[in-house]
């Protein structure tokens, strides 16, 4: 009987069949293992603050010093690492990139003092900008070999490599593992998938003509910029005040202060998993205004019902509004036909990144002359912004 099968016509088209992924397969997971490797790398750093507070001895206001050493790096560095992944092309900046970064990781638990860490935070911003910008200019490109949108599910492997990078720290943390064989671990992992990925990565996307360094974003990149801003703002007010509104508003018992800030990312991150599928079905201006209607919402009703389960209820619903924002938004700019992909994400994370800035510390202000609920709402009508702006948006793109 086996012999008879093995004589079959089907059973020797099956074995003559080439069992190989098609090639846009293997540039999407070769890119998604870039993004886990970027987000694994930022998120072990994250897990390790307070004990590098412990380390150099830093007061509450001297460690807000040394973090502010990231932001200024990315922000600065933003223009620079535009023009040169157009210049140079994606898949170089981005190896480059990934070395330096996770160099930089292990030079992170050496730093002999305050001085020497805050530059290499500074270094860290901008390499870890760079990773960003190029390994999106890489999902562009990929993007477009599929003809619909797979930028999400990027991202969410990147908020998947947060949850597995500060759950590896915890880990080690408890296993009281120094510093530098926390980052040493993390090195090699990030080694291994660079190594495994680097030969499915597009090439070729180096801009012919040399790009300008410095751009004046068009009405196009202005709009979404200014969508990302209010964002970027929101989200960036989560990361840093969730804990607080919690502690503070909702009076939440100190073991589960955390409860919002992991409310926020779960739904976050689930969201950019099914965001793909839901912007190929609804389009990108209709998931954008949903967004910014989660976000508003989330946010009031943790504003006007400051309880328990209000409050994580309202936090999820702001993780789910904000999933997909830059995720789109980095995909129309990706898409721009007057500039390359690097030079227009780059303009668009400019405007938006300067959201993240001073979202926190508006919410401070705020806080500071009338309440922290006060804060929240104003971050919420930012939020609403979203909505606002994305109806002026191209209903084809």
């Amino acid at each position: 009987m086996l012999l008879g099968l093995a004589d079959s016509p089907v059973f020797t088209h099956l074995c003559s069949m080439k069992w190989t992924r098609p090639p846009r397969q293997l540039h999407r997971w070769a890119v998604a293992a870039f993004f886990f490797a970027s987000g694994l790398t930022f998120a072990s750093w994250a897990s390790r603050i307070p004990e590098v507070q412990a380390i150099h001895h830093l007061s509450n206001g001297a460690l807000g010093g040394v973090l502010f050493a990231l932001p200024a790096g990315s922000l600065i560095s933003l223009p620079l690492w535009g023009w040169m992944i157009a210049k140079y092309g994606s898949k170089t900046m981005l190896l480059s990139g990934i070395t330096f970064y996770v160099l930089l990781l292990l030079l992170i638990s050496g730093a002999g003092s305050i001085g020497q860490l805050w530059v290499i935070l500074f270094l860290f911003g901008m390499i870890g900008n760079l990773c960003n910008i190029a390994v999106n200019t890489q999902a562009v490109g990929v993007e477009k070999l599929y003809g619909r949108s797979i930028m999400a599910g990027f991202h969410a492997i990147w908020s998947l490599a947060g949850f597995s990078g500060a759950a590896l720290g915890n880990l080690l943390i408890a296993f009281n593992a120094t510093l530098f064989s926390h980052f040493l671990i993390i090195g090699i992992l990030a080694t291994l998938l660079v190594i495994v990925a680097n030969t499915r990565l597009i090439q070729g996307d180096a801009q012919t003509q040399s790009s300008a360094f410095m751009v004046r974003p068009n009405k196009e990149l202005w709009l979404l910029g200014l969508i990302a801003f209010c964002c970027m703002a929101c989200e960036g007010a989560m990361f840093d005040w969730s804990g607080v509104y919690f502690q503070k508003v909702v009076n939440a018992p100190r073991e589960l202060v955390a409860l919002g800030y992991t409310a926020f990312m779960s739904t976050m991150a689930g969201g950019r998993f099914l965001g793909d599928w839901i912007i190929t079905r609804l389009g990108k201006r209709p998931v954008l205004q949903a967004s910014g209607l989660l976000i508003f919402s989330g946010l009031l009703l943790a504003v006007l019902f400051p309880y328990l389960l209000f409050a994580i209820l309202g936090f999820m619903l702001v993780g789910l509004g904000v999933s997909s924002v830059i995720p789109v938004v980095y995909s129309a700019a990706g898409n721009s036909k007057n500039l390359a992909p690097s030079v227009a994400l780059a303009t668009v994370s400019s405007i938006g990144f300067i959201g993240f800035l001073i979202g926190p510390p508006i919410i401070g202000f705020i806080a500071e002359i009338l309440s922290l609920r006060w804060s929240f709402t104003f971050i919420a009508i930012l939020g609403l912004g979203t909505t606002l702006l994305s109806a002026k948006m191209d209903a084809n793109k």
